[in-house]
């Protein structure tokens, strides 16, 4: 599904942050979309970073940032220079969910991603009392938070890979609009 780069000089480069609280599934699901495979991973301490390319002509460089409380001191760090935000949510983890929301909201307030499209992905939906895709939307305010950004809630599962290619295709989609609408020439690059 994706691949490391693309040979095509043509291909236009995106960087997108992928954020959420520890334990959310954030690695999992950005090598089950990268790989097409299950592999185990372990806490992120610091950051992965990958490359996606979904649509021949953009590749997304996904910056996935470690959730424990440490790391997320520094996500704003990360937010310059970001075209797209995902933002990964425990559907399950109803104790942390106010938590995680507070965390999405001060993100959204960092003047490096101001009307940045936002893709909020409702993780674990293959468990049992797994909050819907309505349910995280209207706990984590999203229309009224997003109302100055394109933004998307898309029910999955890192495991089977259930609606990760959904979630990211829409990201991609908001991407390209976003950077259209401020003029922005997506960076050209030529992988050796």
């Amino acid at each position: 599904m994706g691949s490391l780069g693309s040979k095509n000089p043509q291909t236009k480069q995106a960087q997108v942050l992928l954020l959420g609280l520890d334990s959310a599934g954030k690695s999992t699901l950005l090598y089950k979309l990268k790989l097409a495979k299950d592999i185990t991973t372990i806490p992120t301490i610091g950051f992965n970073v990958e490359m996606i390319e979904l649509e021949r002509n953009l590749s997304l460089t996904v910056w996935d940032v470690g959730g424990q409380e440490k790391m997320r001191t520094v996500w704003g760090c990360y937010c310059e220079n970001t075209d797209g935000l995902v933002y990964v949510v425990d559907s399950t983890d109803k104790q942390r969910l106010e938590e995680s929301q507070r965390q999405f909201e001060h993100i959204l307030k960092n003047e490096h991603i101001k009307n940045v499209p936002v893709v909020l992905l409702a993780n674990k939906q293959d468990m049992p009392g797994a909050l819907t895709a309505e349910d995280i939307t209207r706990m984590f305010k999203v229309k009224k938070l997003c109302s100055d950004r394109n933004w998307y809630v898309q029910p999955c599962c890192a495991l089977t890979g259930e609606g990760l290619a959904q979630g990211f295709r829409k990201l991609t989609g908001f991407v390209k609009s976003h950077m259209k609408s401020r003029g922005d020439t997506l960076a050209f690059f030529k992988q050796n």
